[in-house]
């Protein structure tokens, strides 16, 4: 009998090793086939788009159904949109379908959505139309949904509820519309929600129980009455501008401890801008622009605002009355800074003047004043006539300044209020 020595040994186990991952990788892979009835989901996805939508060199012009999808990912066939994951044995689960923005055209509820260990559902930036598949409620383990961009309508259907495995809902930019279901409390797990751009309507739901929610976007809808006072405590971005909703902002909004991002703008909004806003140790910015303030709260003592991390803040087009919040040129971040077209008066703080030019003591500079369209008076301080264009944005224009020349370009051409204007408003104004 031979008898091997170290070296043939090793070389022995070497060989047998190798021809072991080969066996290994022929079963898993060469022998491994795809679910039948996730190629029947595949299939009737194909059949639902519009041909004249597939152009040549696109993901679904590759999809060629005399082959096995997820044994082809790689090859001249099913070259991508496709994802497929061995799960059972050696049969191949489909576990993501995205597309690119190739203008497909198809009817999305035409087809039975029954792919169970699907985890990405990607069709942004399409003509996908119809409502929301109520058989979107089958994909059980699906943890992104992205419809972004295309022209689905209807109304969102309970079914979605039923995806708790989910962490992101893109619906936004499409035609939905209705109100949103109590069902999107089903969503245990989503951390983004995105439904900007549609035609909801309606009160906007309690969804206090979405408790890993960090980002919930609902601009540019319909949206009305008075805002939840119950939203998840998880909130850092926080935007629903462009809706119709009336009344003060709720303490449950302010007491949003990790909120960073607050944009309320371009509603009904009224009453006095809380002065908790200014004082809160997350917030970032803060956009209340266009609606109908009627004043602001200054925080209790000014040192309350020394920890405030507001970076922006805009409170533009609004109808708020008094002197400029001196308390605003104390936030130690604050950069970006907008109070036109309301009807403030009196001078110009001197923090203000000074965080504009050279701030120092820790304040960052004012990068952007905006001052414009109020009832502002006295002299423009002397330190910003030597500002160069370019440097900084500061306007200045229609207020009530004795003198704004038009060789400074923050007084936006010289044009202020005519003095009739001016004593009309106050008869203090000079």
């Amino acid at each position: 009998m031979a008898i091997l020595n170290s070296n043939q040994d090793g070389m022995f186990f070497k060989s047998l090793l190798f021809q072991c991952m080969l066996v290994h990788f022929f079963f898993l892979n060469v022998l491994s086939e795809t679910h039948w009835e996730d190629i029947k989901v595949l299939k009737q996805f194909k059949d639902s788009i519009d041909p004249d939508s597939i152009r040549n060199a696109s993901c679904l012009s590759t999809w060629d159904f005399s082959l096995d999808p997820c044994d082809n990912l790689y090859g001249e066939k099913f070259t991508c949109g496709l994802r497929c994951d061995v799960i059972q044995g050696s049969v191949n689960r489909v576990t993501e379908v995205s597309l690119e923005e190739a203008s497909y055209k198809g009817l999305l509820n035409s087809v039975n959505w029954n792919l169970p260990y699907l985890e990405t559902l990607d069709f942004t930036g399409n003509y996908f139309y119809g409502s929301v598949p109520d058989s979107f409620g089958n994909l059980t383990r699906l943890k992104k949904l992205r419809v972004s961009s295309n022209s689905i309508s209807g109304s969102v259907p309970d079914s979605i509820g039923f995806l708790s495995s989910l962490e992101e809902l893109y619906l936004d930019n499409n035609f939905l519309e209705g109100t949103l279901p109590l069902a999107l409390n089903g969503l245990e797990n989503i951390k983004r929600l995105e439904l900007q751009g549609n035609k909801f309507s309606g009160l906007f739901p309690d969804l206090s129980q979405l408790i890993h929610l960090d980002y919930l976007h609902a601009s540019d809808n319909a949206f009305s009455g008075q805002l939840s006072e119950h939203f998840p405590p998880s909130l850092i971005e926080f935007s629903m501008r462009n809706n119709t909703f009336r009344g003060e902002i709720p303490s449950g909004v302010i007491e949003l401890a990790n909120l960073q991002v607050l944009d309320l703008s371009h509603n009904q909004l009224s009453g006095s801008v809380p002065a908790s806003l200014f004082t809160h140790l997350a917030l970032q910015q803060l956009t209340l622009s266009d609606n109908k303030f009627g004043s602001i709260q200054d925080p209790d003592t000014s040192s309350l605002v020394l920890n405030s991390q507001l970076i922006a803040l805009d409170l533009s087009n609004n109808e708020i009355s008094g002197f400029l919040p001196g308390f605003m040129g104390l936030m130690p971040q604050l950069s970006a800074l907008s109070l036109e077209n309301n009807r403030f008066s009196g001078f110009i703080p001197t923090l203000y003047a000074t965080r504009v030019f050279f701030p120092g003591q820790g304040l960052a500079r004012f990068e952007r004043l905006l001052l414009g369209g109020n009832y502002i008076y006295g002299a423009i301080p002397r330190t910003w006539l030597n500002l160069e264009a370019g440097s900084v944005t500061v306007r200045l224009g229609d207020n009530c300044f004795y003198r704004c020349p038009l060789r400074y370009f923050l007084c936006e051409g010289g044009v202020q209020k005519s003095f009739n204007e001016c004593q009309a408003f106050s008869s203090i104004i000079p």
